[in-house]
């Protein structure tokens, strides 16, 4: 892909008032699991899943991409991520991701007064509410945030939206539509407790990223 834009298409691989976590965010199910779109055409999976007390969670994230021009593959994704929280309170975060070979590796955690980012060599100090953009919980979603992949802060703007929803699949749906604009062009759809039920994402070449959960 002519860069199909692989920055932006990374920042979705995988957005509160406060830094609290919502206790209904954590699915019963303990799991979620996507399906990932590029133009209606499947290019990959995103697996999250949740171990230990609600408020405290470890989150697992496996997320795999492959895009195809016809039978040759021109891009290829790997990103894994292993998210803690303690006490409702976001405590720390760390990120492997291999774009077309290349591995890049994160890690934030929470220290007095702020998010400490490291990737690679740039050390960042980021304000002390900011989040990881992770997607799975809406009380994130006001920011600040910082990109996962990248350790980055990201400059967005957001908005909410609670009637005349519908799905990227057209599909009614209750609850709250999150839109983020600026360094990413995202919307999230989350149902009536908080739970991720939907993502788009368009990027830069024009194509639309979908996330329809499974």
């Amino acid at each position: 892909m002519t860069d199909l834009n692989r920055r932006h298409l990374m920042g979705v691989g995988l957005l509160g008032l406060t830094p609290g976590l919502a206790w209904a965010t954590v699915p019963a199910s303990r799991r979620l699991a996507f399906a990932v779109y590029r133009d209606g055409v499947r290019i990959g999976d995103h697996l999250m899943t949740f171990a230990g007390d609600p408020d405290s969670p470890t989150v697992s994230t496996d997320v795999t991409m492959l895009v195809k021009v016809g039978p040759v593959p021109v891009f290829r994704y790997h990103h894994r991520a292993t998210e803690r929280w303690a006490g409702g309170r976001f405590a720390s975060i760390e990120t492997t991701t291999t774009t077309n070979g290349k591995t890049t590796k994160v890690t934030a955690r929470r220290a007095e007064g702020a998010v400490l980012i490291e990737a690679g060599k740039v050390r960042t100090s980021a304000p002390a509410a900011s989040l990881p953009l992770t997607h799975w919980n809406p009380d994130a979603l006001a920011g600040p945030l910082f990109n996962p992949q990248d350790g980055k802060v990201l400059k967005v703007s957001t908005g909410r939206r609670t009637s005349g929803l519908k799905l990227p699949t057209g599909k009614p749906a209750t609850g709250t539509l999150w839109t983020l604009r600026g360094d990413a062009e995202i919307e999230d759809w989350y149902d009536e407790v908080g739970t991720w039920l939907a993502l788009r994402s368009k990027l830069k070449d024009g194509s639309v990223i979908d996330y329809r959960r499974l």
